[in-house]
């Protein structure tokens, strides 16, 4: 029923002063006065709001009370009892809201504490049984971590040869895939004599450096702004006019932009220092 018929019902039963009462007071009320007219109690029917029974004024009580009334200016006696009633009934709605709002609060509160208690609840048993999974995961990770520790320099070793691996293309020479790949300054030659091939910056500077050797080009060959064929400036090897010196900056990054591979060798076959090298670009026959 909506809160508009509850009074109706309530007022058809001689029940007043339901205006400010919400709902779930109108059914209580409304439930009280019919249960007492089941029972029969016509005294009970007159009851307000609150279930206690009204007080009856006796025929004589009355004819006092209108006798005063009478002596005591009726005119203005009226409108000072309405005033009377009305402020009684205005004071009674005050005090009765805070408390309605107090209590309404306090529900709002705790309906959210009630709702993480029951979360809690629940979650307790699955965080309980992932905690022997997580330790049992925990040794799992634990010797998961020296694996990963050893594989990084083989990652990082397999990725430097990666890098320094000889370039191929229609020019190379079968020198290319006989000679032994020099990838870092820890890589050795396997016996004297041998045919050597490098990408590897550092492994060429140690090389030069051993020797004396200049990073170089061939004057007349260059391109532009460039180096042309590359070369190294060696005291008393192969020495030319047309030989001119450069920085190791230009000299890589022309080695690097073609694609250069540096065949050299360490030493000769009798263990001496060997000054052989040459530079090769695997698309053109001059390097």
């Amino acid at each position: 029923m909506k809160v508009d018929d509850i009074r109706s019902q309530l007022r058809r039963r001689g029940v007043s002063g339901t205006s400010a009462l919400r709902k779930p007071e109108l059914v209580k009320t409304l439930a009280r006065t019919m249960r007492s007219e089941g029972r029969g109690g016509a005294a009970r029917r007159s009851t307000g709001p609150a279930g206690r029974p009204a007080a009856k004024k006796t025929a004589a009580a009355k004819k006092t009370t209108a006798a005063r009334r009478k002596a005591t200016s009726p005119a203005k006696s009226a409108p000072a009892a309405r005033a009377t009633g009305a402020r009684a009934k205005a004071t009674g709605t005050r005090r009765a809201a805070p408390a309605r709002a107090k209590a309404t609060a306090s529900r709002a509160k705790a309906a959210p504490a009630r709702k993480a208690s029951s979360a809690r609840a629940t979650t307790s048993p699955s965080r309980a049984k992932a905690a022997p999974s997580r330790a049992k995961a925990a040794p799992s990770r634990a010797k998961a971590a020296p694996s990963r520790a050893k594989a990084a320099p083989a990652r990082k070793a397999a990725s430097a040869r990666a890098q320094a691996a000889p370039t191929l293309g229609p020019a190379s020479s079968r020198s290319i895939g006989s000679s032994q790949l020099i990838t870092s300054l820890a890589d050795r030659p396997e016996r004297p004599g041998r045919s050597l091939v490098t990408r590897n910056h550092e492994v060429i500077q140690r090389w030069a450096r051993a020797r004396g050797a200049k990073p170089a080009t061939i004057a007349g060959t260059e391109r532009g702004d460039r180096p042309g064929v590359l070369t190294f400036n060696i005291p008393g090897y192969r020495e030319s006019s047309r030989i001119r010196e450069v920085t190791w900056d230009d000299w890589f990054r022309t080695f690097d932009s073609r694609r250069l591979n540096l065949i050299y060798q360490e030493q000769m076959r009798d263990g001496r220092q060997s000054n052989f090298f040459r530079t090769e670009n695997p698309n053109r026959e001059d390097g």
